[in-house]
């Protein structure tokens, strides 16, 4: 009877202590998850938030790979695109490809270009070979080109990830970012108010960190209107400093030359810096477009700000301004002057 009962009791030990023990491992896990879960939000917010430039440094030096920041754009993607509208052909499998390629390529001490492994977008009236490009034209809904605009191949060139296409209005021509082909695009600060256009899907992207960088054209204002209403940086190069081969493809050459020739090609980012970078990328003369002409691209002469006259003005020919952007104007001059600008 001893025996049975201390066989008992050392059974009841036993089970108490595996069951302690179950608990006290269920807890380590859940902390870990808990401890985890910040760690890799942070990674996921520290890569989005990055500049281009920035991003692509870290995936050079090895910090990180190039599939690492393309699932952190995948992801964003996922929760805000939806919403947005601003990405409208995601190419998620290439997009992987060609992260793994980046990163198989650094592994034999390869490097591809400036922007080696970065995740950017292109504007739907350039084409890309294999993916879809509509123009935001019903005409167009089902083409897709077998060759790169010269724009494209040169993002290629570089190393860049491309994610997919972004949103335009139909033919590119408009102040906001509609089509009959895939609807329209929510500004990312508020969902109620247009990002603008035509390029108004490529600053919504980048502006709500869906893409590292996006690339776009402009006549009168399609890249700076769009930039400006998202809050994100954006230029208009001097005309024929980009090729336009490949832009708005898939119709039939005209006899003439149309307002189309006065387009720039530019690309839209979160960093002066990324201008600056991308404008290197893809600027230069191309036998595809005998527009361009062979000029160097040459970092301009640092002056002063005293040596400098500079015109400025409030006032836009009877437009209603608002008054924080007369206070705005105003206190640049002011601050210019500061520095001995005159």
């Amino acid at each position: 009877m001893n025996r049975t009962r201390t066989g008992k009791t050392g059974f009841a030990f036993l089970c108490a202590g595996i069951i302690l023990c179950c608990l006290i491992a269920s807890i380590n896990i859940a902390s870990a998850a808990v401890e985890t879960e910040p760690k890799e939000q942070g990674l996921h917010q520290e890569l989005v938030y990055l500049p281009a430039y920035r991003l692509a440094g870290m995936i050079k030096s090895g910090e990180i790979t190039s599939v690492q920041a393309l699932e952190v754009y995948l992801d964003q993607i996922s929760r805000h695109n939806e919403k947005i509208n601003a990405i409208v052909t995601l190419d998620i499998e290439g997009a992987r490809l060609r992260a793994r390629q980046a990163d198989e390529a650094l592994a034999r001490g390869e490097v591809w270009g400036p922007l080696h492994g970065v995740p950017v977008t292109i504007k739907d009236n350039y084409a890309t070979k294999g993916l879809l490009t509509t123009v935001g034209y019903p005409g167009l809904a089902e083409y897709v080109p077998d060759f790169d605009a010269t724009v494209v191949a040169r993002v290629r060139q570089a190393g860049a990830v491309i994610i997919g296409k972004t949103n335009l209005p139909q033919m590119a021509m408009d102040y906001q970012t509609y089509n009959p082909v895939f609807g329209i695009t929510n500004n990312p600060w508020d969902l109620s108010r247009t990002p603008g256009g035509s390029t108004g899907g490529g600053a919504a992207a980048v502006a709500s960190f869906m893409s590292a960088l996006s690339f776009g054209n402009d006549i009168g204002g399609s890249i700076r209107i769009p930039s400006h209403f998202c809050g994100i940086y954006g230029i208009k190069p001097t005309e024929n400093l980009v090729s336009k081969y490949g832009l708005n493809p898939g119709f039939p050459k005209g006899e003439y030359r149309s307002v189309r020739h006065l387009v720039s090609c530019g690309p839209l980012a979160r960093s002066i810096e990324d201008l600056k970078l991308c404008l290197k990328v893809i600027a230069g003369p191309d036998r595809k477009d005998e527009d361009v002409p062979d000029i160097p691209m040459l970092e301009p002469q640092k002056r002063e700000l005293g040596s400098l006259r500079i015109a400025w003005m409030d006032d836009f020919g009877g437009i209603p301004v608002s008054q924080d952007t007369r206070n705005a104007l105003k206190s640049f001059p002011r601050a210019l002057q500061t520095k001995d600008a005159r």
